[in-house]
Parts: structure tokens; sequence; C-alpha cells
């Protein structure tokens, strides 16, 4: 039982992690001028909410009864997200993409502690690490956007 709590902490706090991402996303979307990132923003936005309504389910399969169905309100992911603000208020695509990949960096670093936690049962391990891949090929593409944005 305690394991099972164990892991439903988990996999709460990677759904926590995704509302907040799926949130900064949309706002980062309506802030930048570029219509591509617009775009993107908005897929990666509705990625997290994907994500979430995975893991919400294996949660419920799990027996919670109520899984997590917001973002944090404390910690390093909310804080990244909320810089967000500043960026988006300036109007700057690089500032936008700077904040966005520090979310997305706390993002990599919440899969990459799920992952490491050996009570992750085979089903939900499978769905985190696909959803880690995809989270972090996003910080990728948010970090080649960035630097590529910094030099025009």
């Amino acid at each position: 039982m305690a394991q099972q709590k164990e892991i439903i902490s988990t996999v709460n706090s990677l759904i926590e992690t995704l509302k907040d991402g799926q949130r900064g996303f949309k706002e980062a979307a309506d802030a930048v001028k570029d219509p591509q990132l617009k775009t993107l923003f908005n897929e990666y936005s509705l990625q997290r909410s994907r994500f979430a309504g995975e893991l919400q389910s294996e949660a419920v399969r799990l027996g919670e009864s109520k899984p997590e169905d917001s973002s944090s309100v404390t910690g390093a992911m909310h804080r990244a997200w909320i810089d967000l603000k500043s960026a988006v208020t300036s109007g700057d695509d690089h500032a936008i993409l700077a904040e966005c990949e520090r979310g997305e960096d706390s993002a990599v670093k919440e899969y990459r502690d799920a992952m490491g936690k050996e009570e992750l049962s085979s089903p939900i391990r499978q769905i985190v690490s696909r959803q880690y891949t995809e989270v972090q090929n996003a910080h990728d593409r948010v970090k080649q956007l960035r630097d590529a944005t910094k030099t025009s």
C-alpha cells in the first residue's frame, strides 16, 4: 500500500508539472509574434494536456479517486513558468523562448526523477518513459529556437 501511495504521488507530481507546462506554453503562444512559434507552443500546450490526461487515467486505475488536475503553486516548475509572464509582457520572442526553455528544464528534471523511482510499475514506467522522450525533444527544440533567435 505504501508503494502504491508513492507511485500515485509521483504520478500526481508529473501531472502538476504537465499542467504548469500546458499553461506556460499557452501563455507563450498568446504572446509571441512569430506565427510558427504560436503554432508550436499551442501544440506543446495540447501535448501537455494530453499527457496529463494519460497520467490522470493511470492514477485512477491505481485507486486514486481524485488525481491531480491543476498546476503547482509552489516549487521550481511554477517559478520557472511564472517568470514567463515578464517575458510575455516584453513581447520579445527570444525572451519568451528562453523562459519556455527554463520551464522545460524543470519538466525534464521532474521526468528524470520519476524515471529513477524503482517502484514505478511497468505500464506507468512505459508511459512516463515515452512522455519523457517527447518532453526532452520539446526542450531541445525550444532551446534550438532560442539559440536561433539570439543570432538573428
